[in-house]
């Protein structure tokens, strides 16, 4: 039967090593670079991705510019299997009125499934391209979540990374200084001369 003695590496005996005080050490620094410091560089990071997201945002709709038009162009048949953009969407001829002012036509991307004769909202620059819609408060979320979570993992990875190159050392010192001490005590068991 075999039995565990806790805390081992930390009390005073014959059979304790500095390696294996170090290697205690080392532990209790994981845990708490694992406990603390991987959550805290995710809050860093997302907060940080959270503020430069809004910001982005915030400029992409200053730079654009929203109109409600009505599809007049003929939508495609059918759409092609890979598109780009996260969303289906295609160019169809759009008219809208500006405000004091005619008739206005352009080509913009609407979502898949739109008809002619709907009202749908489009987004331009200050040129008159159509421009995608600026990100929505969920998406600048989700960009923040995704940031904070990938800082996170990525904490985690350089701190068991850390600690699996630590504990190959301390196991190397351990081995080193047992057959030192094995090359001492082998002759006495052995009745061999050294």
């Amino acid at each position: 039967m075999r039995t565990r003695v806790r805390g081992w590496r930390w009390r005073r005996n014959p059979l304790r090593r500095r390696s294996d005080v170090v290697e205690a050490w080392t532990v209790l620094a994981v845990a708490l670079l694992l406990l603390l410091g991987a959550p805290l560089a995710g809050a860093i990071a997302g907060w940080w991705a959270h503020g430069e997201a809004r910001a982005v945002a915030s400029e992409q709709r200053a730079e654009s510019h929203r109109v409600r038009a009505e599809v007049v162009g003929r939508p495609p048949g059918s759409l092609p299997s890979v598109q780009a953009g996260s969303e289906h969407s295609y160019r169809v001829t759009v008219r809208w009125t500006e405000p004091g002012g005619g008739a206005r036509t352009a080509t913009a991307r609407v979502p898949a499934g739109t008809r002619q004769g709907e009202a749908v909202d489009v987004w331009f620059d200050s040129r008159g391209r159509s421009v995608p819609p600026p990100p929505t408060e969920t998406a600048v979320w989700q960009h923040t979540l995704t940031i904070g979570a990938c800082a996170a993992g990525g904490a985690v990875a350089v701190v068991l990374l850390g600690h699996s190159v630590a504990r190959g050392a301390a196991t190397r010192r351990r081995l080193t200084e047992w057959e030192r001490e094995w090359a001492l005590t082998e002759p006495q068991w052995t009745r061999r001369r050294a």
